[in-house]
């Protein structure tokens, strides 16, 4: 008995201390106006560019706009989640941050939810495009629905790569251009897939995020495309954790 109380009182203490990380990243994002402009930038950008083709094909159909976001998120997502680390480091509050009772599990875990929660923030007020869509003629809701599920797995697997950038160095600026180089390879493996010869196709076609995110963005939701996106992040948040352990 005693034993399962000291079990529950550490999963406790372990959950509060990721929300404690949680909640002080998440209110950063929000002390400067620079995340509404982010979220503004973006919700105009990809929205006059869907909107601009959407009249043209006359289609009732969100599949242009999930075509785009892959690219939109290669560098919009390190861009959110470069100065997790990078910008403690540098000022020198990370070393306070280690005093609390959390560990290193409970920061990287905290400052993730942090930047995905923040991702879906930002593209949350993008369902007006679909609402709109859905006045204009029917709309199929099951790719639609799949295309934002795809949607916050690959904001999951890009944030936990940016979150390992941000931990590989004390500029922001640096920390951008690693989580781009790395987030933008995944994406570009697909484009190139019809370059490689015949027997590795499938192999190479499997690594790319965009490969993954186009199953699930038509509305099939497959069990490998799933354990694709929950690799990546155990690969990245694991990466960060022994580049963390290495700077302590």
């Amino acid at each position: 008995m005693a034993d399962t109380k000291q079990f529950d009182l550490k999963q406790i203490f372990k959950i509060r201390g990721i929300l404690q990380v949680f909640k002080k990243d998440f209110k950063t994002y929000f002390v400067s106006p620079i995340a509404y402009i982010v979220i503004s930038i973006f919700l105009i950008i990809i929205g006059y560019l869907f909107f601009s083709t959407f009249f043209l094909k006359n289609q009732a159909s969100m599949r242009d706009f999930f075509t785009m976001l892959p690219l939109f998120f290669c560098f919009l997502i390190p861009a959110i989640t470069m100065q997790l680390f990078s910008e403690e480091i540098n000022i020198g509050s990370y070393e306070i941050l280690l005093t609390m009772p959390v560990s290193f599990i409970d920061i990287i875990i905290g400052k993730f939810l942090a930047s995905l929660a923040f991702t879906v923030i930002t593209i949350l007020p993008s369902i007006v495009y679909a609402v709109t869509i859905g006045f204009l003629g029917k709309l199929d809701m099951g790719p639609t629905i799949g295309g934002y599920i795809g949607a916050i797995f690959m904001a999951s697997a890009f944030c936990s790569i940016g979150l390992f950038a941000s931990s590989l160095t004390r500029s922001q600026i640096v920390a951008f251009i690693i989580g781009v180089a790395i987030c933008f390879l995944l994406w570009l493996i697909n484009q190139i897939v019809y370059f490689i010869p015949q027997p590795f196709t499938n192999v190479v076609q499997y690594l790319g995020v965009d490969y993954h995110f186009k199953n699930i963005s038509r509305g099939i939701i497959d069990t490998r495309d799933i354990i694709y996106f929950l690799t990546i992040n155990f690969i990245a948040m694991y990466a960060t954790k022994l580049v963390m352990e290495e700077k302590k």
